[in-house]
């Protein structure tokens, strides 16, 4: 199966990916949204995923790995609440805004610009190669 592409968002305060960085591996957890979890259950090992940071920064800032297949979170008592574990793969040369993506005609239809207050959103091949390009990263 080829390798589907995620974004996954994050308040930096309480988790950036420089965090993510320091600790090699994270447990992405903490999601309660429907649409969100089913999207997070929709992830295997492998997919990569740019990490988003809201708040203040409302940018892509790096690339993380999901390391298996979505588990119940073992922090909640309701199997359909699941986590997924990510490691860092790199941080993008520049960080990519929500301003710059909105601005970007070639994004038009990118899930995180359709329905914004989602934290785990798929995103395009199509879409994925412009990101990356658009940070430095992609050719």
């Amino acid at each position: 199966m080829p390798i589907q592409h995620w974004l996954l968002k994050t308040e930096p305060s309480e988790f950036s990916f420089d965090d993510l960085l320091a600790r090699g591996r994270e447990t992405w957890d903490g999601i309660s949204n429907p649409l969100a979890l089913q999207h997070l259950r929709s992830t295997r090992a492998g997919d990569l995923a740019l990490i988003y940071h809201t708040g203040k920064v409302r940018a892509a800032v790096g690339i993380a790995r999901i390391l298996g297949a979505p588990y119940p979170d073992p922090k909640r008592k309701a199997p359909s609440q699941v986590v997924v574990d990510i490691e860092p793969v790199a941080a993008l040369p520049r960080p990519v805004s929500l301003q710059a993506m909105k601005a970007n005609a070639k994004l038009k239809g990118l899930e995180l610009l359709r329905i914004s207050r989602l934290s785990v959103v798929p995103v395009s091949r199509e879409h994925w190669k412009i990101l990356l390009k658009m940070s430095g990263a992609g050719s």
